[in-house]
This record gives structure tokens, C-alpha cells and sequence, in this order.
């Protein structure tokens, strides 16, 4: 199929995939301050996001974005503007947890928390870069322009983030329902949500 050293490939993914950062960050605050579904779907989103930049890498379309500076720009603006946009209105929100908001509009706020981890990968232009970067190591040289070869990969890298980001938001949930029943605890943890989303905005706005 064109890839070589699959193993290695699954281990090294699984380290990058295990590696602290804003995707953790994020699930890490929704399954904490909503709950275990919340995590779940954003956990969801954000792979899907995988895919998406999987898709392009496909296509060719991360090497424009990769060589193009007014694509990147423009990709990289939307992404801290997006991170900006959460951390502001999480601050604006009243209360400490989201958990009773999410039992009255359980699907709505479903396809919110998906969305939110869809774009928050997607419009993440170094994921772009990094796949780019990194799969073309595992890609047999004779098929580097063959797309199945980026597919496969794209979609085993998925499946490993998946199954990770979901053990992380099991494990976090279980502190929900202490926030829950602590407003106080909850109103803190959504203020330092916040701040961190808008921290990773700034970051990426100035990278």
C-alpha cells in the first residue's frame, strides 16, 4: 500500500498523539466543567479535524498551505481569532458549570462541543504542517504522490487519537460532578479555561 515501518509509525503517532497540548487542553476542559459526553464529542471533533487535514495532505493542498504565506496567514488568524472568541465568551459566562445547560439541550450542545473540537484542530495550520512534515517518512518514495498511502495513515493516526482522547475524557469527567456540586470550584475552572484558550490564541496569533 506504500507505507513502510507501519509499526513504528503506530508507536511514534501514539507518543505525539499522548504529547500535552491544546487538544488536551481542550478536552480536558470540556469533560471537567460539562461532563463525560461533552469530552467525548469534542474528543470526536477534534480527530475529525485529523481527518480534515488528512484529506488535504491527500490532495496536495497542505503543500499550498505550506508554501503559500497568504493561506497560512489567513488559516493561522482564524484559529487564534476562533480561540480568542472561546476564551472571551467562556469569561463572559455566568456560573460555575454547564452540566444542567447540557441536560435541557443535550443534542444542541452535542453538535456544539464537535464543532468546537472540529475547528479547533482544523484551523490549527501547524497540524497542517506537521502532516506534511511527518508522513511522508512512512510513504514508500515511488508512491509520495499517491494519496491511499496518506489516507491510510491520516485515518490510523485518527483512530489512535480517538481512542486516546476518549480515555482522557473518561478519566476527567469523574471530577464533573465535583464541580457540579461546588459552584464556586466551577466558576474558577471556567475562568482558567478561558484564559488558557485565549493564551493559546495569542500564541498562535504571534507564532
Amino acid at each position: 500500500m506504500g507505507i513502510e515501518n507501519f509499526i513504528t509509525f503506530m508507536i511514534t503517532a501514539l507518543l505525539f498523539v499522548m504529547t500535552p497540548g491544546l487538544d488536551t487542553i481542550f478536552i480536558l476542559n470540556k469533560s471537567i466543567g460539562q461532563g463525560r459526553k461533552s469530552g467525548v464529542y469534542a474528543s470526536l471533533g477534534i480527530n475529525t479535524g485529523v481527518i480534515t487535514h488528512t484529506l488535504l495532505a491527500a490532495l496536495g493542498l497542505s503543500v499550498v498551505l505550506a508554501s503559500s504565506p497568504y493561506a497560512f496567514l489567513i488559516i493561522k488568524y482564524s484559529g487564534a481569532f476562533y480561540l480568542l472568541f472561546l476564551g472571551i465568551t467562556s469569561l463572559r459566562k455566568r456560573g460555575g458549570s454547564f452540566q444542567i445547560q447540557e441536560e435541557i439541550n443535550g443534542i444542541q450542545n452535542s453538535k456544539k462541543d464537535f464543532l468546537s473540537g472540529f475547528l479547533t484542530n482544523t484551523l490549527n495550520p501547524k497540524v497542517a504542517l506537521f502532516f506534511i512534515a511527518f508522513f511522508p517518512q512512512f510513504i514508500t518514495p515511488t508512491q509520495i504522490n499517491n494519496p491511499v498511502p496518506y489516507l491510510l495513515l491520516g485515518f490510523t493516526y485518527a483512530l489512535i487519537g480517538i481512542a486516546w482522547c476518549i480515555l482522557i475524557a473518561l478519566f476527567a469527567s469523574g471530577f464533573s460532578l465535583k464541580i457540579k456540586n461546588n459552584p464556586n470550584a466551577g466558576i474558577w475552572l471556567n475562568k482558567i479555561g478561558a484564559v488558557v484558550f485565549i493564551l493559546m490564541g495569542l500564541k498562535i496569533a504571534f507564532t
